[in-house]
Order: C-alpha cells, then structure tokens, then sequence
C-alpha cells in the first residue's frame, strides 16, 4: 500500500510534465521547481483533492476545475487513485468512495440509494451537479462579483439548467428524450451526434494520440500520461463553464431588464403584441419565452411574440427582423416571414415585399433586415397579415 507522500510526489512529478499553456491561471496545477520538496510542502499545505483513476469522464474533470475557481481550492493538487486510504486523506473527494456528505466534502453518485437532484429538477445529480450545488453560488460571486441576491440566485438556477443539467444526464446514462418515447412516435435521427458534446471531446482526452504509443512502459509512466490526459480535460471543460457563466453574467442577466421593457411597450407597435422591439442587439430568447409565461392573459393580446426587431449596430442603421422559434434553441418557427420573400434580396425583395429598403430574407424565413427601423417594422406588420 503507497503511503499518502509518495502519491503526492508521483502526483508532483506527473503535473511537471505537462505544459504549463495548458493552465490558465485559474486551472494552474501544482507543478514542481528547482526545489521540489519545498513546492511539495506548499501544495500540501492546500487542500488536497481526490478523485479516480483510470477511465474518466466530464462530470469529475468539471468538478474538479469548478472547485479550483475558489481561493480555498486555487493551489490544491490533486491525487487520482481508488486506494481507500489515500483518499481518506484527501480534504475533498469527487466521483469516487461512495459517500455523499457535504459536512465531510464528499461527493460520489455511484452509491445504490443517491438519489439527490437539483432543487426544482428531476435528473439525478453527478459529481460535477453536487460540487455546483454546494459550491456554486460561491463560484458565481468569485468568478463575476456578483454579490448574493436575486441576479446571483437567477444565475445560479440558468446555470445548471442549460449547461450543469447535461452533464449530471450524461453520467447517469439519461437521454434529453427517451429512446422509446421516439421509437414510438416513429422518430429516427437525421444524422449521429455522439460526437458532438463535451463528454464526448473529453472522453477522447482518455486515450493515447498514436497507435501503439503505451507498448513498453512502465505502470507509472502510463499513469503519469493519464494523470496528464485528465489535466487537459479537465482544463478544456474548465473553460467552457467560465465561458458559459462570464457570457451569462455580462450578457444574458443585464438584458433581462430591457427585453422586459420592449415586452411591456410591445402594443405599440401591433395592436395584438406580436411585435418586439430592442434598442439594441441582445440575448432576448430566453427572456422573451419567460415573460410570455408570466404575463397575465389579455383580452385581444395575443399571447406570443411572433417577430423581434433589433438593430445592426446603431439604431440608425440597418435592422434586423428576427421570426420567433417555437421553442428556445429550436429551428421552427411560430410564423415565418412569407415564403415570397425567402432567398430574396435587395431592390428584388422591395419589389417582391412591396417595402422600400429591404436587405435580405434568408431562405430559411427566420431572419431579414432593411436599411432603417421603419423598414423592418413595415416589414414586420406586413408578415403579420400573410
């Protein structure tokens, strides 16, 4: 049985053999120096995280990055190992010994009676769901500044919804529509998509980049090239959460406000509401769809936006008309602009529309534009009555 030191000293030796380009300053691991004893000593000194060995997947490679976004965890190396003993000296302990206590910084889904999910969903959480939901919050205010409060609460929860969520499925074998519920409705995939997710770039980060590269080498030379193989992984999906949490917080939370003032003024632009008009480009999907679901039924109101005007760049320049998806994310629409006008551009589409100014319809029907905002609302009332 390997003492805790020498794990943290082949742990040590296998980090220094990774390129530090791979580490971004909030993803730096524990690398050794001139002086490797006393670099020991300091990472030592932080707490010390653990997870498996061998075959790894995106669930433990997010947690680990999410908890070295707080200071606590910042310096902390990491051991990868099943021995028992070694991760009973671990400070934190992710995707592995099956225990789950928050009190003891625990955090393993693989026990028989687990069962916790997320407050107000019902998939079944992974490692990298358990760590977001105890550290998250903390997370959110150290990446952002946000200080706790509605906006912060509001993140948290769109946060695991759209990209947390996906990741606790993806371990626990869940699939975003069940197999036979599409098998039943006569459903087949128009093309494979296995290798297209993030749990499927960090599953290639398991395996060697040549054919034969393992021959020949020692258990801890494999090990180590292990070790390293998850330390990119785990910086890869690292990125991509601060990438989506960043995006949100200085994007998609400040527009909330304003898409709710377009909602609220959206009678002036078509006596039904099926106009909305933003002063400026901005992430309004979201928003629009929760709004719609809030607002209180009104007597000749209809009750969903179908188009969205926006501008380019500046409002006196050209604008955009957008056609509402059914569904957020989703490629039909609620009411496309009219076929004539699909693939048509210029004084050709003026001509066709009627409309002076126009630009573009693409010929998909779910986006156009015109010179100025009075073009593209004329654009907008006209698709209304076709």
């Amino acid at each position: 049985m390997l003492c805790l030191r020498t794990h943290l000293l082949r742990a040590t030796r296998r980090q220094s053999q990774i390129p530090s380009f791979l580490f971004p300053p909030r993803f730096t691991m524990a690398t050794s120096t001139h002086n490797p004893a006393k670099k020991l000593k300091m990472d030592v000194d932080a707490p010390l995280i653990g997870t498996h060995s061998g075959h790894f997947h995106a669930d433990e490679a997010l947690a680990v990055s999410m908890l070295r976004l707080l200071p606590t965890y910042n310096s902390s190396p990491l051991v990868r190992t099943r021995d028992a003993d070694v991760l009973a000296t671990c400070h934190t302990v992710v995707d592995v010994g099956a225990v789950y206590d928050d009190a003891q910084k625990r955090y393993d889904h693989h026990q028989r009676e687990f069962t916790t999910t997320f407050p107000g969903h019902s998939t079944k959480l992974s490692s990298a769901g358990l760590v977001y939901m105890h550290f998250g919050r903390d997370i959110i205010s150290t990446v952002t500044g946000l200080a706790p409060g509605s906006d912060l609460d509001l993140l948290y929860e769109k946060i695991y919804t759209d990209f947390i969520e996906a990741f606790d499925a993806n371990d626990n074998g869940v699939s975003a529509v069940a197999p036979k519920d599409l098998t039943a409705a006569g459903l087949a995939k128009k093309f494979e998509d296995r290798g297209f997710s993030i749990a499927s770039v960090v599953n290639r980060y398991n395996y060697s980049s040549s054919k034969g590269a393992d021959f020949g080498k020692s258990k801890e030379e494999l090990q180590v090239e292990e070790d390293a193989r998850f330390a990119k992984a785990s910086t890869f999906v690292g990125e991509q959460f601060v990438l989506e949490l960043t995006d949100r917080a200085n994007h998609w939370l400040p527009a909330r406000n304003e898409v709710k003032k377009a909602f609220e003024a959206r009678l002036q632009y078509d006596h039904q509401g099926r106009i909305l008009v933003l002063q400026e480009g901005m992430p309004w999907a979201d928003h629009l769809y929760n709004l719609e679901k809030e607002a209180p039924a009104q007597d000749g109101v209809a009750p969903q936006v179908l188009y969205v005007l926006f501008p380019e760049s500046t409002p006196e320049g050209k604008w955009r008309i957008r056609a509402v998806s059914k569904e957020n994310g989703g490629f039909e629409n609620r009411k496309d602009l009219p076929d004539a006008w699909k693939g048509v551009r210029d004084a050709q589409l003026d001509e066709v529309s009627g409309i002076p100014g126009c630009v573009f319809v693409h010929a998909a029907g779910f986006i156009g534009g015109n010179q100025n905002f009075e073009g593209a609302l004329a654009m907008a009332q006209k698709a209304l009555e076709i």
